[in-house]
């Protein structure tokens, strides 16, 4: 299941002559790690930004800490903000962004653990943004988030075809 989704998102690219970017909070990395278990992955995939923290989203990527502050680490804005950070910095032509909350535990605002925020934006055309709800362990959790950057990923690049 994760290869298939991984390879038709690297066929996608490939066909459109696109680069993709991810930036990562609480997949920390899985997204990368699915792209790179397929070969030709590198003609493609640009890399990924592992942004765990509100620090690092605002180091890495330029996420204003207003708006995290505001809105939450776990939200649409944030997520919108990682994916444009992730275009902006990395010049790929789509970026992905994840972040969400994998639990065991919350983090003290009113977001349910297992809450995850998906955000696919396109340097030109539309992009989408899907809030996604999961039960199961923790990494449960957060290998069904990568699998969905790379479905959202897919869907985005078809529905902009």
């Amino acid at each position: 299941m994760a290869e298939a989704a991984a390879v038709e998102l690297i066929r996608r690219l490939s066909a459109g002559s696109l680069t993709l970017a991810a930036a990562e909070s609480c997949t920390a990395g899985l997204v990368a790690d699915l792209l790179a278990q397929i070969p030709g992955a590198s003609r493609v995939f640009w890399g990924s930004y592992v942004c765990y923290t509100a620090a690092a989203k605002e180091a890495m990527l330029g996420v204003a800490g207003d708006l995290i502050r505001r809105y939450g680490a776990v939200s649409r804005e944030t997520a919108l903000a990682m994916a444009e950070g992730a275009l902006g910095r990395s010049g790929a032509d789509l970026a992905v962004a994840v972040t969400g909350l994998a639990g065991p535990e919350g983090d003290g605002s009113t977001v349910p653990v297992g809450t995850v925020w998906i955000g696919v934006k396109l340097r030109e055309g539309e992009g989408r943004m899907t809030r996604f709800h999961y039960a199961g362990s923790r990494n449960e959790v957060r290998l069904a988030a990568a699998l969905d950057a790379l479905r959202e990923s897919v869907q985005c690049l078809k529905k902009n075809g």
